[in-house]
């Protein structure tokens, strides 16, 4: 029992744990529903006496008071993937943000960036001493082997997720506890659109199929769809609700992956807490770091690997714009580019990029001559596979300039259809 007097021993205040956090820090905040509010707060309200203090994070779901305007002075957010609540902080100068390849993500920490201090919401400690990070593995895990300094938020509503996921408190300098509400992502119904998107891509996964999905309402679309197939797999980065739903409908079992038989592979979830507690102390989930789970060479393992993400904007020579409008960054890379180039180096692996064939009420094709300007291309014309809208699939991969132009034209709205015909640079 001596495990709950290093505990007892490390355990403090929100304010003293936000004090331990200097001028000029780099600090790394764990992933969404990891992050750490209590503390952020308790350190925001320090501003005053702090300058040049960089908070580095993925999809911060919580609205911060750092982040208003002034604040970036004394603590300034950069941004490895935007969030609602951090997008107009970049795209207003007041933050920055890190390009990035997902499963790249922790050698970056490893090798290039000095990581001062790890912040992190983790389960309560078992009788081994061993905290879990819960939905939250993905780079957090492998920071909290290079962060000089280690600050956890305890809380008992953070599932203790098994795998590669643990922190014994000898590692760890300072705990508070904090039991708030995790951040939830409930699934919302899928409009008419999607529901034909999802139905679309559903024509693409065999029986026995190993599935990665992203986030947002086609990816849930997607599950919807799947009804009537058999032993589906899973080996995604971020594991979802409607994935809880295919386990139970027993459309997903695992018993057909190559990798990992019987067991559902993700680095961080976010749902509702349905999801949270389907995953707490569950053996048929295991979570890894991303620098596993988004591996390109560990992904293509996967015999019929099927990766589904989405896009903002493609043009006709297959160039998906994924993470920016124009100049305005939206999101960020991700995983997406990870598990394309995973997916279709797989043995019978297909990568599905999908997209609602309209945007702003119909005003405009999301299919495009050329994407606007100052649009980032997160996957590549070399890498891009199949394209999915409402209207059909186009599977691009090994065609000529002229040939995508026309196979994405015809998956196009089709009052778009004769315009694109005309202003097409490869018809």
């Amino acid at each position: 029992m001596h495990f709950k007097n290093d505990y007892n021993s490390k355990l403090v205040s929100a304010q003293k744990a936000a004090a331990q956090i200097k001028s000029n820090n780099r600090v790394v905040v764990a992933l969404g529903g990891g992050e750490t509010p209590a503390i952020l707060e308790a350190l925001a309200q320090r501003h005053e006496e702090l300058e040049g203090v960089t908070i580095d994070q993925m999809l911060p779901l919580t609205d911060y008071s750092y982040f208003r305007p002034g604040m970036e002075e004394s603590i300034k957010h950069n941004s490895w993937f935007l969030s609602g609540f951090s997008r107009p902080l970049i795209n207003e100068g007041r933050g920055d943000f890190t390009p990035n390849y997902f499963h790249e993500s922790p050698g970056l920490y490893q090798d290039l960036i000095d990581v001062d201090v790890l912040l992190a919401t983790v389960s309560p400690m078992d009788k081994h001493g061993y905290f879990s990070f819960g939905i939250s593995v993905d780079y957090t895990k492998p920071v909290s082997q290079e962060a000089n300094l280690i600050i956890l938020e305890v809380n008992k509503n953070m599932p203790r997720s098994l795998g590669d996921s643990f922190i014994h408190i000898s590692e760890v300098d300072f705990l508070i506890e904090n039991d708030r509400k995790l951040p939830e992502l409930p699934p919302t119904p899928p409009d008419e659109v999607q529901m034909e998107i999802g139905k679309n891509v559903s024509k693409l996964i065999e029986d026995g199929s190993t599935l990665q999905l992203g986030i947002g309402g086609i990816p849930d679309a997607v599950t919807k769809a799947l009804g009537g197939k058999k032993n589906l797999g899973i080996h995604s980065e971020m594991l979802s609700e409607g994935m809880v739903d295919l386990v139970e409908k027993g459309i997903v079992t695992n018993k057909k992956k190559s990798l990992h038989p019987g067991k559902i592979i993700g680095s961080f979830a976010l749902g509702s807490r349905v999801l949270y507690d389907f995953i707490d102390d569950n053996p048929l989930v295991e979570m890894h770091p991303v620098s596993y789970t988004n591996d390109p060479h560990i992904i293509s393992k996967n015999k019929n690997m099927v990766s589904i993400n989405s896009a903002i904007e493609i043009d006709l020579l297959g160039q998906c714009a994924s993470e920016s409008i124009g100049t305005r960054q939206f999101s960020g890379t991700g995983g997406q580019t990870d598990f394309v180039r995973g997916a279709v180096k797989a043995e019978n692996g297909k990568s599905i990029i999908t997209l609602a064939s309209t945007a702003d009420s119909g005003k405009y094709s999301t299919i495009v001559p050329t994407l606007k300007r100052g649009a980032v291309v997160t996957t590549s014309k070399n890498d891009v596979d199949y394209v999915v809208t409402e209207y059909g699939i186009a599977h691009l991969r090994g065609k000529t300039a002229r040939e995508r132009a026309e196979a994405l034209i015809n998956i196009a709205h089709p009052d778009f259809r004769e315009k694109l015909r005309v202003e097409a640079p490869y018809l």
